[in-house]
């Protein structure tokens, strides 16, 4: 803040404005401050992260399963009740798993009352969920040697297979353990020696991370030609989050970026596959999403960074922007304190979002309807309103900020008016970073720049698979197997997570 001059002009127009500029510069900081309380101090979010939330389900469930625990043991009435809910709620066990029977027959097929022959009416079946502890086990490989006893030096042996490690002792199925493991599971890989430890099997990290680098060199073409196949569509998600990596040079760690690229059509029922494929660069310069898209034609969906700005400039893309950036500003506001203009903002953004709900899963022909009737005039209405509350408050405030974000994309906020297949917001793109996050958490930080490049290149591939509803476990050893056995590059397309038969991902991977 400014402090006051040496000598009061006498002027009393000129004092007054003086008054008013400083205490626009007050009540600014005096917003900073109560945000940076609420970021130290209280919830970061307006909801409990999911992990967080979860974990106090989970403790209450728990409790509350004890507590009618305890009730069954003295009413026997209650348990059995108890008993059928459950069999009415449990949902069925999925039909691919193996079945093993065993009959409970009665000892005696005489009559209880006239010791006539019993003859059977019917049977009850129940079905419960059984887990086998995973097992390692020793797949044992001969080669048996033959010579001619009439040619001396002749001696004939059939190839050894191929293998992913060669001369290692891991199958393609354990490495892919590894990797789901690490990208899905979120394990680190000391944690997984101490698995396996338990086990009395004694493997070295460093041994699993050549593992994970050998099979990331493996499937980089697939992410690559995962990343062109998306590229193809004609609209993406984008979004990037800090990938910490180690900077041996300096003795810390170094800031790094991977970026999320991701297609999903399901809300309005299109017809391409959901993906996400991740790609590491080392900062977050704008040449580094110009880079990643080359070729790519269409809508881009993303939030406030600038640096996408430069594919719009040139024609390449049109620029979705993203409401729950704009609406996280005015909330921001709101829970600072008093904030009217800012409620009223939400409010507004509120309706639009009931709408977006409305609409949800119809054909993009349908939301563009539908938005053009209901959303379009809430926005014709907010763009003048917002103008004029900028015009009535300070420029140096928190909330003329918020407007200012709002109105300078006020372009690609409208975007999703005209085209049904764009969503509201960017929270596709995010969700699909906080597997990311997770890894991350647990990690803590890549060991190098290539090993962040590993992490994008085996967690695309994970998280695709799962979007598309396939094991990942299946798939990758699958798929690695296929590639170590010479499957073509020509057939590449073949190895994608989306062109995985189903039914593949239920079979048992030796």
């Amino acid at each position: 803040m400014a402090s006051l001059p040496p000598e009061l002009p006498r002027d009393p127009e000129t004092l007054q404005a003086m008054l008013i500029a400083r205490e626009a510069e007050i009540e600014r900081l005096r917003q900073i401050i109560k945000e940076l309380q609420r970021h130290r101090f209280g919830r970061r979010a307006e909801t409990l992260p999911e992990e967080q939330l979860l974990l106090g389900l989970e403790e209450a469930e728990q409790v509350e399963a004890a507590g009618f625990a305890a009730s069954e043991e003295t009413a026997p009435t209650e348990k059995a009740d108890r008993a059928r809910r459950r069999r009415a709620n449990r949902g069925a066990l999925p039909a691919h798993l193996p079945r093993i029977e065993t009959v409970v027959d009665i000892e005696s097929d005489l009559c209880p009352c006239c010791s006539g022959k019993l003859h059977r009416i019917g049977e009850d079946v129940a079905e419960r969920l059984d887990i086998v502890p995973a097992q390692f086990r020793v797949l044992v490989l001969r080669r048996p040697k033959y010579a001619c006893r009439s040619c001396e030096d002749v001696v004939v042996q059939a190839p050894a297979p191929a293998r992913l490690i060669e001369g290692g002792i891991p199958t393609e199925a354990t490495v892919a353990q590894v990797l789901v493991s690490k990208y899905a599971d979120h394990l680190p890989l000391y944690r997984q020696t101490q698995i396996y430890a338990r086990q009395g099997v004694a493997l070295d990290r460093s041994t699993l991370a050549e593992w994970v680098g050998r099979a990331a060199f493996l499937l980089r073409p697939v992410h690559d030609r995962m990343l062109a196949a998306l590229k193809s569509s004609p609209k993406l998600f984008a979004d990037e989050t800090t990938a910490p990596v180690l900077d041996p040079g300096r003795g810390r760690t170094k800031t790094g970026q991977l970026w999320a690229y991701v297609r999903d059509d399901r809300p309005w029922g299109g017809a391409d596959p959901p993906g996400v494929v991740y790609v590491y660069a080392p900062d977050r310069k704008a040449e580094r999403p110009i880079a990643h898209l080359a070729g790519f034609r269409g809508i881009l969906q993303v939030d406030g960074y600038g640096g996408y700005k430069v594919l719009a400039e040139r024609g390449e893309v049109r620029l979705a922007l993203c409401w729950s950036h704009v609406r996280r500003r005015f909330y921001e506001l709101a829970q600072a304190g008093p904030a009217p203009i800012a409620s009223e903002a939400l409010q507004r953004i509120a309706e639009l979002y009931r709408i977006e709900a409305a609409i949800r899963g119809h054909d993009a022909d349908e939301r563009r309807a539908a938005r053009q009737e209901k959303s379009r005039p809430i926005l014709e209405v907010m763009e003048p309103w917002l103008r004029e509350k900028l015009s009535l408050i300070s420029q140096k405030t928190k909330l003329a900020e918020a407007i200012r974000y709002a109105l300078s994309r006020w372009e690609g906020l409208s975007l999703f008016l005209d085209d049904g297949r764009v969503e509201i917001d960017s929270n596709t793109v995010e969700r699909s970073i906080r597997p990311l996050a997770l890894t991350r958490k647990n990690a803590l930080f890549a060991g190098s720049d290539g090993g962040a490049e590993h992490w994008a290149v085996i967690a695309s591939l994970v998280e695709t698979a799962k979007l598309n509803s396939i094991e990942p476990h299946a798939y990758l050893a699958d798929i690695m197997t296929r590639i170590v056995n010479g499957h073509p590059n020509s057939r590449i397309d073949e190895l994608l997570p989306w062109e995985y038969p189903a039914q593949a991902a239920l079979r048992d991977v030796a």
